[in-house]
This record gives structure tokens, sequence and C-alpha cells, in this order.
């Protein structure tokens, strides 16, 4: 998934040598759509057709070609009444069907400001404290410093300033649901102080969307329905994509492959739900524009209460302008985070904002509340610039400054960058060596790799090619590249492709795969063969000639001991030794349970002192054996067996 990252925030530099290209956008940036007053339960009135600015139409349609964007739909809010909402564009390329109003997309990252208003909410409710610690909420909640895992808050999770790198593999595609994905991020090390700065952190938002969850007693997804979709009337509108194939108005999703516009996989984002899974259309969104632009109050409700709704406009943390932003943006003098969005100024008036980039879809929420202006872009075209540029376009329209061509400015930026991008590729095959092979046969690098943070990666290989997989979702063919580096890239436009290298160890086997996505570097490491193990049986008796006259290292003829790959027995339960002459008993709750004796009495003070822990001896006393909790080195003597060997009776 894909977050969107502001306009005036630093592209990403491309990528080094034997290191993977940037992402195209990862992270996930949504919106929240609104619709009519669910008292009524009925649709919005349609807004007017008229266009509200002179020449706004053949604007949009001449940047959607510039931007090679397949569709659009636009809706504008103004003084609590949606004065204009309609489509652009196609829903598919090589297909008819027109976006109108209604048409569904994906708004990514948006989303979280539905998460900040359903925590807002639970603060009304008197349910959730924004200045509590997480844990109090989530108990098993932990971070990579302990510090920051006592002292981060709710506030914190929403105000992107948890000290974090995003880590965006742990959900994007792994398969690992709400919970599996924060109980990972304790694996992953701060790259800043706590608090110390912004650091845009999807995670995070799934923590404060798990933390409504668990003050509400009902999931995020239930909570936001309830909550907002239903009283914005936004029928539309959802928090999954299932289902959606039934929808009769829905954008496919589109990315941009070697310089071609191709239609790309709708995938399933519910494990980062809070953080930018929600579907909706223009109309919807509208409504929750009336929302935010009401102080919380819609429909003669409210919904939120303003002291909340003014706090979640109220900025949290700054978050950096870059040289390169402020020379295209003059206007912007500062941003900021507030809880769910982006706080800024444009000609001297305060923006309320937050763009969202999801696979294939991109999309932006913008106000002006001095103007009681919002806007609504909703496109089917993954990681574009056009939702910010026409934001611009409109704004500027609304205050009479000059009229500047944002979409011509934006999209000239855009293509030197990509330029600049395909200029360090070229640089990349450059310095590629000619001539070279792996240095080890491809079987050698077949295996499983693993990470705390991460998971696991699989490599195969079959045909004499060698492939990569991560998760459910991700697997790519790997091309070698030169030495012991490869290249490939995973079906979706979001990753670009990226290099992955293996590194054999002294002993001439592959001890590590390493590559990089989004900027950051991740080492898995092979997955150990598990050692056998033995545990007794009575199978071979000690007693038995085979066992008297095997050698000292064959416990197996000995003891009869089975031979296992899997996880060590827990302790307490060993086997018990079956009949009479067995290797030895095994310890009981209760205490030793003697395979010759066979009875269930605890020795006596006496028998204690005076008898040795054999195979005849009654039962461990009840302290002892808790304390142990399996067979000392004595106890594993049996009457005809030798003694066990020391290292297998070490603890797991």
């Amino acid at each position: 998934m894909t977050h969107a990252r502001p306009a005036h925030q630093p592209a990403r530099r491309a990528a080094r040598p034997r290191r993977a290209a940037p992402l195209a956008t990862l992270g996930v940036a949504l919106a929240v759509s609104g619709a009519a007053p669910a008292a009524a339960q009925r649709a919005p009135a349609p807004a007017s057709s008229r266009e509200p600015y002179p020449g706004l139409d053949a604007y949009v349609s001449a940047a959607l070609a510039t931007w090679k964007v397949p569709g659009l739909a636009l809706a504008l809010v103004r003084h609590d009444s949606v004065i204009y909402a309609r489509g652009y564009g196609v829903r598919a390329l090589g297909r008819p069907e027109p976006v109108d109003a209604r048409t569904i997309f994906g708004i990514g990252s948006s989303s979280k400001a539905f998460t900040a208003a359903a925590v807002a909410m639970l603060v009304d409710d008197k349910k959730v404290s924004l200045d509590a610690p997480a844990a109090t909420y989530l108990p098993t909640f932990q971070l990579f410093d302990p510090v920051a895992s006592r002292e981060i808050t709710v506030r914190d999770l929403l105000s992107h300033r948890s000290g974090l790198a995003r880590g965006e593999l742990v959900w994007y595609g792994s398969g690992y649901d709400r919970d599996e994905i924060l109980r990972h991020v304790r694996y992953l090390q701060p790259s800043w102080t706590f608090r110390s700065q912004f650091g845009y952190q999807n995670i995070m938002y799934v923590a404060a969307g798990q933390v409504a969850a668990h003050a509400a007693g009902a999931s995020w997804d239930e909570f936001v329905a309830t909550r907002i979709f239903a009283p914005l009337g936004m029928t539309s509108s959802s928090t999954t994509i299932r289902g959606l194939e039934r929808q009769p108005d829905v954008a496919t999703p589109h990315g941009e492959v070697d310089d071609t516009v191709r239609v790309a996989t709708r995938r399933n984002f519910d494990n980062i739900g809070p953080a930018g899974s929600i579907n909706s259309n223009a109309v919807d969104m509208a409504q929750w524009v009336r929302l935010q632009l009401g102080g919380g109050a819609y429909g003669g409700r409210q919904l939120i209460s303003r002291r909340m709704v003014t706090e979640m406009h109220t900025p949290q943390i700054l978050v950096p302008l870059d040289t390169a932003a402020k020379r295209i943006n003059p206007e912007t003098h500062f941003s900021t985070y507030g809880l769910g969005w982006f706080v800024e100024d444009y000609r001297g008036h305060e923006v309320w904002h937050h763009g969202g980039n999801v696979d294939g879809f991109t999309a932006l929420v913008g106000m002006l509340p001095d103007e009681q202006l919002g806007v609504v872009v909703l496109t089917n075209m993954n990681g574009s610039g056009l939702p910010m540029a026409l934001m611009r376009r409109v704004f500027d329209a609304q205050l009479g400054a000059p009229a500047r061509d944002w979409s011509g400015v934006m999209h000239t930026r855009t293509e030197e960058l990509m330029a600049r991008a395909k200029k360090a590729r070229q640089a990349l095959e450059a310095r590629r060596v000619p001539n070279t092979r792996p240095s080890l046969p491809l079987p050698a690098y077949a295996g499983t790799y693993v990470d705390s943070l991460y998971g696991a990666v699989t490599v195969r290989e079959a045909g004499g090619k060698l492939s990569l997989e991560y998760g459910p979702s991700w697997r790519g063919d790997l091309q070698h590249w030169h030495f012991d580096v490869f290249r490939t890239r995973f079906d979706t436009p979001v990753l670009a492709p990226f290099f992955v290298e293996f590194r054999p160890d002294a002993a001439a086997k592959v001890d590590a795969v390493q590559f990089e996505i989004a900027g950051v570097p991740m080492t898995f490491r092979r997955r150990p063969v598990a050692r056998p193990r033995y545990w007794p049986t009575a199978a071979t008796s000690p007693r038995s000639p085979r066992a008297a006259t095997a050698s000292p290292s064959s416990r197996i003829a000995r003891c009869g001991w089975r031979r296992s790959t899997g996880p060590r027995r827990p302790r307490g339960s060993w086997p018990r030794a079956a009949g009479r002459g067995s290797c030895s008993g095994r310890p009981t709750a209760r205490g030793w349970r003697s395979s010759r004796g066979g009875g269930t009495t605890r020795s006596s003070a006496s028998s204690r002192a005076t008898r040795p822990r054999s195979c005849g001896s009654p039962r461990r006393p009840r302290a002892t054996a808790r304390r142990a909790g399996r067979p000392t080195a004595a106890a594993w003597r049996s009457c005809a067996a030798p003694r066990r060997p020391r290292r297998r009776i070490r603890s797991s």
C-alpha cells in the first residue's frame, strides 16, 4: 500500500548500486467520505452540474491527459452545501463506462482522519484519553525502546511522532492481521528519538484503531460504519474491498509500468484498515467534508464535540519543508500535522488536508476553513500528483488569486524527478559487471530466510531459475545481475524493481539475503535446520542384550530414545515409561511415578535420604519436582542403563 507524500516533502533519492530502487510510494493515504443525513437514510440531493469556477471542467480534462490518469471524481463543498460533484474519464482503460460522482475509489491514507475522528468520539464518551499511555488500552503493545513503550500516548499514535520509520513490509502483503502487526512492531528499531520529529507511520494508526476497538468493544470497522458512515448517510462507503465486486459503479486501479499505464491488481488491505482501507465516492466524501467544516455537527446533530474537532486540526508536530517544495510553492511557509490532518498555510489562509495512495488509487481531501470551502479529488491512478494540483487551482479560484497552472508546474517537477531516477538506473546499468555468474550452484541459494520484524522470505529453485516469495501476495523471478546479486520485481506498481544480494559465509554456504525497499535495508538470515531431539520411550528395554552391548554414543539403542525434529516437549509432560524395567520414570505435578513400583505414594523423608533415585525408587517429593520440572541427571540413571549425556538434558 502506498502513502501519499505531501508535495512539500523531499522526494527519495535514486537507489544506490546493489540496493533496491526506491518505492514508488509506500504507505497508506486514504480519505473519508460523506453522505446525506442518516435520519432520512437517503442519498444527498444532487449537486449543481454548473461549474462553480469558469474553465474548471476544461482544466480538469486537460490535466487528466497530462498526468495519464484514466478517471477522476471531483466534489466541492461551500458553506455546508455540495456545490459541485461530477466525474471525468473512465473507470477502466479499454472500457467505455464513465466515472461519475458516485463511482467508488480507494481513498488510502485519507482514512486516517476517520480513525482520528473515531478516537475523538470515544474521548467525548470518556472511554479514551488522548494523553493516556497506549498500553492502558493495549496491554501487550510494546516498542523496541522500553521508554517509548511506557510513554507513548494515544496522541502520539495519531500525530506521527513515535520515532519509528515506516517498516511497511510488516503489513504490506505480509498476511498478518492487525494484532500480529502490532506484535511484530516491537522489533522495529527507532530511526529518531521519541517525539523528536515527524515520521509518517502507518502501523501507529493501526494501533490507534485497535485502541478505539478495545475501548468501544467493537472492531474499528464496525465503529466507523455505525458512528460515522451511518449518521452521514455514506451508504456507498466501506472499510474493506470485500463485496465491491457486487457494486455496479466501481473504479479499477491503474499504475504506470515501463512508461505505460496498465490495470493494476486490486489488493486487500484490511490488516492496515485504520491507516488506509476505506473505499468511497465523491458524494459521500463531500458529506465528510461538511462534518469537518461544520465543527463536528451534521444534519442538526453534534456527532463530534467542537472541542475535539478543534483538537484534530491543531498542530501537534512540525513537518519539515524542503527547498524544492518551497521553490515550487512559495505560498506555503510552514507545515504541521494534527490528528489525522496536515495543517499548513496557503496564501495567508489555514489549510487542512490529507492525501492517500493505495495500489492503483490516489485521493485528496482539502479544506480552506476560513472560506468554508472543501475539495475532494479521487483518481484511479497510482501515485499521481494531480489531486494536489487541482486542490490548489480551486483554492486560487476561491481566493481570487492570480491563476497559476499548478498541473503544469507540478507535472514538470515530476518529470524532472523521473528523469533523474532514469539517469540513476542507467548509471547502475553502467556499473554492472558483465560475464559473471553466481559463486554457488543455484540450489545452494534456495531456502527460507527469516527476520524477527518482517517474518520469512522463501527462495525457490526450479528449472534452473530462482524466485523470491514473501507472504501470500508477493512473488518475483530472480534475474542474475552480477556475482551473488539478483534483481526482481513484485506484481505491483507501488514497488519498483529492487536488488537481492545473497551473502555466503566462510563455509561457502548462503547465510543471509539482503535487499532494500523504500530506502530501508532488510536482512533475512537463513532459518537453521531443526536439530534432532530424543525423547524416552519403552521401545527398547534398557535391560535388553542390545542395550547392554550398545556403544555409549547410541542413546537410541540404550534407552529407547525416540528421534524427533519437532519442538521440545513442555516441561512436566515427559512420556510415561511403559512397563517394568523401562529406562526411567517421569516427573509429574505430584511427584515421581516409579516405573517399577507403579504406585503414587510419595516418598518419606527417610526414604529420600537413604534410597537412590533409580527406576525402582518411589515418587520424588512435590517441592523438588515442581522446582525442576524435568528429570535431573541422576534421575536418568536407570537400573541397567548408563547416565544420559549432559547435553541432552538442557532445558529448552
